[in-house]
């Protein structure tokens, strides 16, 4: 198993007030107008200033409550493309490496993991032209690496955005970490993982909505791993009562 190590990928010094448990029903009421609006075709950054300014919401209120929402289109596309993590078995896989690592470094540092209409696990994080390496890192690749051993893949492919800086440590550092545990896996550093993402025929891992909306398959690891490996992660269902999670 992987050591303990120090948490550095927190929450902003406000979020524990923005998502206290009395602003959520609110956030929830958001987030399900929002997907309304996106439903019926309303753009989205009209729909989220009128629903955002009708609730008072602060911007990182409004950056969760965009993630969260979705519109009944897209949560049913993502539905039946959506495979079961058992389906890895033998089969190639590719991996929206920023996306995937950042969610898991989130929930073990402490930072806000929302629960999605379409059943993702998404946290606020964000890269902007710089990835920083954390102490949590290595933990989050070694927990990922023991879950998709568990369902044992015959290849997995990790791709990194090349013009994020650091991202070539970062290859470097999965590649050596493979290595060490001999698991089957390869690094490509390519300029936009998402069109490559989109047109693979593996199955592909990530929860980013825009590469949900148009890849042909794909499985949730986090929505496996987090509840199971990272329990005292801070999740918060934004939901509407009457959803159904479509989780593990």
């Amino acid at each position: 198993m992987c050591p303990d190590t120090q948490r550095h990928r927190g929450a902003h010094p406000d979020d524990r007030r923005l998502f206290a448990e009395s602003q959520v029903p609110a956030l929830r009421t958001a987030t399900d107008e929002l997907s309304w609006l996106l439903t019926r075709g309303y753009p989205i950054h009209a729909s989220l200033k009128l629903v955002g300014d009708r609730y008072g919401l602060g911007e990182r209120q409004r950056v969760a409550v965009s993630r969260a929402a979705c519109s009944d289109t897209s949560r049913d596309r993502r539905r039946s493309s959506r495979l079961p993590l058992e389906s890895l078995q033998g089969a190639s896989v590719v991996v929206d490496g920023f996306n995937l690592l950042i969610t898991v470094e989130a929930a073990l540092s402490g930072g806000l993991i929302l629960v999605c209409r379409d059943g993702c696990l998404r946290d606020l994080a964000s890269v902007h032209g710089s990835y920083r390496h954390v102490q949590e890192t290595e933990e989050a690749l070694c927990l990922i690496g023991e879950t998709l051993q568990t369902f044992a893949p015959a290849t997995v492919e990790w791709l990194l955005d090349r013009p994020i800086s650091n991202s070539g440590r970062l290859a470097q550092q999965i590649r050596d970490l493979a290595a060490q545990h001999s698991w089957p896996w390869s690094v490509e550093l390519v300029f936009n993982p998402d069109p490559v993402l989109i047109a693979s025929e593996s199955i592909v891992l990530t929860s980013d909505s825009a590469i949900l909306d148009g890849v042909k398959r794909w499985a949730d690891v986090n929505a496996y791993l987090i509840p199971r490996q990272v329990p005292q992660a801070w999740r918060i269902d934004l939901r509407s009562e009457s959803a159904v999670f479509a989780g593990p």
